[in-house]
């Protein structure tokens, strides 16, 4: 089991799926966890489930998220992960994609990304006492969630996809930009993972992924836990700037 004692955890959109088993993943691997949602309620009952803090916060307020960060980092003396895993995916053919439908995927997804790893580095930089190469490891250590969607596209997900490319190149940008101060960053790129988010496919839908698979089935949110828990570990202290697929073989 992945040692994560003493650590201090954050977790965007830490109430459901993915993000509760990362939660849930890193908890059981011994850091002290925090996640959030944007319904205070819902998230401390997710929380509680898991042996985590919950907080209520939306993404796409960058004073917010700045203000929420600080308050972590200022509460357990540190920060040391941080999983930017909220976000949001409304499918539609390119000629049906609405004004706001844009606005908020891109705000949420994107923007909302970009204000949780500004926020977690400048509150890492804070605590660090040298670069990594002169200790030869960090425990500093931002995961974002992207997309094989976003790696390789699909049609009625032209709106998702962009934003999700996008946060695979967030990851690539800011583990160039972080790496001397310590801090790495990578990116996981899910496949079809049994979640809310894919929970409106119909049994075909699902059937046909499942399918299209190596693996002849659908993900699962602790699949993908694992290996954001692993990313974040010192077992992964030389891993940045990654996107790593987590799809059973479908895109190969």
């Amino acid at each position: 089991m992945t040692d994560l004692s003493g650590r201090v955890a954050l977790v965007t959109g830490g109430t459901r799926g993915i993000g509760l088993a990362t939660a849930r993943a890193l908890a059981e691997a011994g850091a002290t966890v925090v996640l959030t949602g944007r319904d205070e309620a819902r998230a401390k009952e997710a929380a509680a489930s898991v042996g985590a803090s919950g907080l209520a916060l939306d993404v796409t307020d960058a004073k917010a998220v700045s203000s929420l960060v600080r308050g972590v980092a200022k509460e357990h003396g540190k920060l040391d992960i941080v999983v930017a895993n909220a976000g949001i995916m409304e499918d539609a053919l390119l000629g049906m994609i609405r004004e706001e439908t844009v606005d908020t995927t891109l705000s949420t997804n994107v923007a909302g990304t970009l204000h949780t790893v500004q926020a977690a580095a400048r509150a890492m930089m804070r605590k660090k006492a040298s670069p990594a190469g002169d200790r030869g490891s960090s425990t500093a250590s931002i995961v974002v969630l992207a997309s094989i969607v976003g790696e390789h596209g699909s049609a009625g997900q032209t709106l998702y996809a962009a934003s999700k490319a996008a946060v695979a190149n967030i990851a690539r940008s800011a583990a160039k930009e972080l790496g001397r101060s310590g801090i790495r960053v990578n990116a996981v790129a899910p496949g079809v993972i049994e979640t809310d988010l894919t929970a409106g496919l119909s049994e075909d839908a699902k059937a046909e992924n499942a399918g299209k698979t190596p693996l002849g089935r659908l993900g699962r949110p602790e699949e993908v836990a694992n290996a954001i828990r692993f990313l974040v570990s010192d077992d992964a202290s030389f891993i940045t700037g990654q996107v790593l697929g987590i799809d059973g073989g479908l895109v190969l």
